[in-house]
């Protein structure tokens, strides 16, 4: 499962209706190579599902996600920081063994 924080689901109907996204666009989420750690997370908008994506639902905001990238994310859940020291979006990953100072990599 896939969790969204009440920060980051009031953060993601704000961009959805500022963008005027219709109702079928959803978050993705993945994790590929990259970052200081060895693996860094993207997050966008998108209304095409693909043939392995995981999906979910919580706090009525729709997550999708490629297989690969959920046996990394599982139990992850997506927040957001918008004080003067916020990070914005971030992931909190219990899977992950470390992260990098900038928060914008991990490694498991």
């Amino acid at each position: 499962m896939l969790y969204v924080a009440d920060s980051a689901k009031n953060k993601i109907e704000e961009l959805m209706s500022g963008e005027k996204l219709a109702e079928d666009y959803f978050v993705r989420v993945s994790v590929t190579s990259g970052g200081c750690s060895g693996l860094s997370y993207s997050m966008d908008f998108d209304n095409v599902s693909q043939e392995n994506d995981q999906i979910f639902e919580d706090n009525n905001v729709k997550i999708v996600t490629d297989l690969k990238s959920f046996l990394y994310l599982c139990n992850t859940t997506l927040e957001f920081s918008g004080g003067l020291n916020g990070k914005g979006f971030f992931f909190n990953n219990p899977n992950a063994a470390r992260t990098c100072g900038c928060g914008e990599s991990f490694a498991v």
